[in-house]
């Protein structure tokens, strides 16, 4: 029927008050069913989504430098450790999930962010230092990750420049061309308009991460076999080839590096947030989500970490595959390297559109009638381009993206941001934040129990500050602006 007969054939009609009745009750069904009890369109997303956006947030490239984190431990320490932290990390991310609604699991009010989780069962000043240490982390996050991504680009180059000229060729080769390629593909990547639509995105970086974990597994095999036994010592480095600051100080930033790893806390709430709604209640989906991303992300840690502790011994690269700690098969190296690169591309996204989403929502607050910052302009039916994200989110990127050339060994800044950061985000707000929801008597065993859990975080996070402090400092005394090389 065309617009005109269907115009004329209602405003013909004759319907009956039961008809027009049943005709609104549909219309009005039709309408809830698009929407969610808060008024939002509705959340498509599943178990298999949210596991997605975990691992492309928790394996990163850092998967790869776990066999360093090794080495300084040894075979004892290292493995204990790394499961260690993955019952800390599941256990304090189920203590999170509950937190998503106030009150009711299963139609008490949402809490949309972190920081709303923490407004709604803390307040005062709590809200304001979560916000700070939660956005500075999302932020050190981005320029992370573009150096990382830089990094890997380079190592492709110098791959096929070993290949050509010999593995005694210096190589070297400038970084700042390709954190600006990496920059202009973030720039059209943000345009995305929020979390919700990057599942695909997180897919793709998810399967990328365990091709180039897969990978540098492989290639671990690989040297076992040729090297004849396994290497490595009960105890890690030894005395003599580093001394006894040093390894004080390694194992300390080990010890960070690995609980780090698993840390996604600071946008879990943002992930559950795009669950669709009940039944099940949106926790009980996070938590088997969270789950099967924990001990996914757990095996691939050990068998990348020990086995590359295993081929190499103390001499493990802070990175297999940018290290060079293999030369050959270059072809598959640099799949690897691409993969990586691929990876951080939707890593960024999901680390970043929290951040993009809380700015964007205070300048709406802030000048709620602004046509720059509310105007949606139609591009085709799928995506509406509006102006203030398109200006703002460009900024951001170029900003990290300066910050990375300016500031090369960032990712020691980073660490530093995550050893301050790991403590509150991921274990002491989502545990105060339990001890009110489930009102956990003060003294009572439970209560000691999870103090001496958050205790001992504590005591994690400040160590590795400390290796990060110096490692900042030994930085600073060979820093060169915009001249980094690899």
């Amino acid at each position: 029927m065309t617009e005109n007969n269907a115009v004329k054939y209602y405003s013909q009609a004759v319907f009956t008050p039961m008809e027009v009745s049943i005709e609104l009750s549909q219309n009005e069904n039709e309408c809830f069913e698009s929407f969610d009890d808060d008024g939002r369109l509705k959340r498509k997303g599943t178990m298999w989504t949210a596991s997605a956006h975990i691992i492309t947030a928790v394996i990163g490239s850092g998967v790869l430098s776990l066999a360093w984190a090794i080495a300084q431990l040894g075979w004892v320490a290292g493995p204990v450790v790394m499961i260690l932290f993955s019952f800390v990390i599941y256990y304090t991310s189920s203590l999170l999930s509950d937190c998503y609604r106030s009150g009711d699991p299963i139609s008490g009010k949402r809490n949309y962010t972190y920081t709303d989780a923490v407004t709604a069962y803390l307040g005062g000043l709590k809200v304001n230092i979560c916000g700070f240490i939660q956005y500075a982390n999302l932020f050190g996050v981005a320029i992370g990750y573009t150096i990382a991504s830089s990094i890997s680009m380079t190592a492709i180059r110098r791959s096929n420049c070993f290949h050509q000229k010999g593995q005694n060729s210096p190589c070297h080769i400038s970084s700042n061309p390709y954190m600006i390629i990496f920059g202009v593909i973030e720039i059209i990547f943000s345009q995305i308009p929020d979390f919700d639509q990057i599942w695909w995105l997180s897919i793709v970086a998810a399967v990328m991460s365990f091709t180039y974990s897969c990978i540098g597994l492989a290639l671990g095999i690989v040297q076992v076999v040729a090297n004849g036994g396994i290497k490595g010592s009960l105890t890690g480095i030894s005395i003599g080839a580093v001394t006894e600051t040093q390894k004080i100080w390694r194992s300390l930033q080990a010890f960070g590096d690995i609980a780090f790893a698993y840390s996604y806390s600071m946008i879990l709430i943002e992930i559950q947030d795009t669950i669709k709604s009940p039944p099940p209640s949106e926790a009980k989906v996070m938590k088997k989500a969270t789950l099967l991303s924990v001990a996914v992300t757990t095996v691939f840690y050990l068998l990348c970490g020990c086995l590359g502790y295993a081929a190499f011994g103390d001499s493990a690269p802070g990175n297999l595959l940018t290290g060079f700690g293999f030369y050959n098969p270059f072809w598959l190296l640099d799949i690897a390297n691409a993969a990586i690169v691929i990876h951080l591309v939707g890593a960024y996204q999901v680390y970043c559109q929290p951040l993009f989403a809380f700015i964007e929502k205070w300048a709406t607050r802030k000048w709620p009638h602004s046509e720059f910052i509310s105007r949606d302009i139609n591009i085709c039916r799928s995506y509406k381009l509006n102006l203030f994200r398109l200006v703002w989110r460009t900024a951001f990127v170029v900003v990290t993206t300066v910050i990375s050339m300016l500031l090369p060994f960032f990712n020691d800044i980073v660490g530093l941001l995550g050893a301050v950061g790991f403590w509150p985000l991921t274990v002491y707000f989502p545990v105060e934040m339990y001890i009110v929801q489930k009102k956990v008597a003060k003294w009572s065993t439970r209560w000691v129990c999870l103090q001496m859990l958050s205790f001992a975080c504590l005591v994690v996070s400040l160590a590795a500050a400390v290796g990060s402090i110096a490692g900042v400092v030994s930085d600073l005394k060979v820093f060169r602006p915009f001249k980094s090389s690899y």
